[in-house]
């Protein structure tokens, strides 16, 4: 009697894991969000990542066959993600973020602001003109936002500012990967105390999670730096101060992007007298707002 081998395909093992990942309770509100959505998207980037297949290209390779010895890494790589609930950029080390590649790890939040999309498809652009030359990306973690937003316009110099001298560590990690070292500057500052003032593009993804939502964090976001995510009693604590002195950091015709998450509300709450514009993004009109010089001033 023979045996029959069975092949087990690259799409075939990546519907394995994101079972196994369904099986051990992981769900979206317990752990994805940080870079997939969804147990199949979380496999796919694991099991293409520990194979060295490319991460934005499943169908070139969803029916080539995968090894035994493949397999078992395959397997380990998951069974670390499911037994120590880090998020799965920390075990790769690499985080994507509108198609871009970052280094990331245990110092920094793993990039997925929405800021992003928002440079990435010129949503900005009607508020800038040829003059913007000057950016800021504030509390800049990973220089992410820094990266992408000396990729999109050419034409300016971006100051990536970060409390955190972990974090900018990293962020020179990035900064230095991407070969923008001649364009982005790296500051060490509390808020805005350090920078350079004379910006007319302000980016800002602050810690803006409130105490009550920080106490119910799944393990996955509880791995990440609290610093980079705790907002006080109502997420606004880090945004008051930096209303504070905003306007006296920016040039006449400058814009503030901010990013506040789930925490409209309470952003309403906190400065009833502003009317920000909210941008529409993937994940509705709630997250992202601008708001003018003349404003905050």
């Amino acid at each position: 009697m023979t045996s029959v081998t069975v092949t087990v395909t690259v799409l075939a093992l990546i519907d394995q894991m994101a079972a196994r990942l369904e099986a051990a309770g992981l769900t979206y509100s317990d752990g994805f969000g940080q870079g997939t959505t969804n147990a199949f998207d979380e496999a796919a980037w694991l099991v293409l990542w520990q194979l060295g297949l490319p991460l934005d290209d499943l169908d070139s390779v969803a029916n080539q066959p995968v090894t035994k010895a493949d397999q078992a890494q395959v397997a380990m790589l998951l069974e670390a993600r499911i037994s120590s609930r880090k998020p799965a950029a920390y075990l790769t080390r690499e985080a994507w973020l509108m198609g871009v590649p970052f280094y990331v790890d245990e110092r920094v939040i793993i990039p997925r602001s929405f800021i992003a999309e928002l440079l990435i498809e010129a949503s900005i652009d009607p508020w800038l003109s040829e003059k913007t030359r000057r950016v800021l990306d504030l509390c800049t973690g990973n220089g992410s936002l820094a990266v992408l937003a000396a990729m999109t316009y050419p034409d300016v110099t971006v100051d990536a500012a970060d409390i955190s001298t972990d974090a900018l560590a990293v962020a020179r990690i990035n900064v230095d990967r991407h070969h923008l070292a001649d364009r982005i500057t790296l500051i060490e500052s509390d808020g805005l105390a350090a920078c350079r003032g004379g910006y007319d593009l302000i980016l800002c993804n602050p810690p803006y999670v409130n105490a009550t939502s920080m106490a119910a964090l799944p393990a996955e976001f509880r791995a990440e730096p609290d610093l980079a995510l705790a907002g006080g009693a109502d997420g606004m604590d880090f945004i008051r101060d930096l209303f504070l002195t905003a306007a006296a950091q920016m040039n006449e015709n400058a814009v503030l992007v901010l990013e506040i998450g789930n925490e409209r509300a309470n952003f309403e709450r906190a400065f009833p007298h502003l009317e920000p514009l909210w941008f529409e993004i993937s994940a509705g009109s709630d997250q992202v707002l601008l708001l003018t010089r003349e404003q905050l001033a």
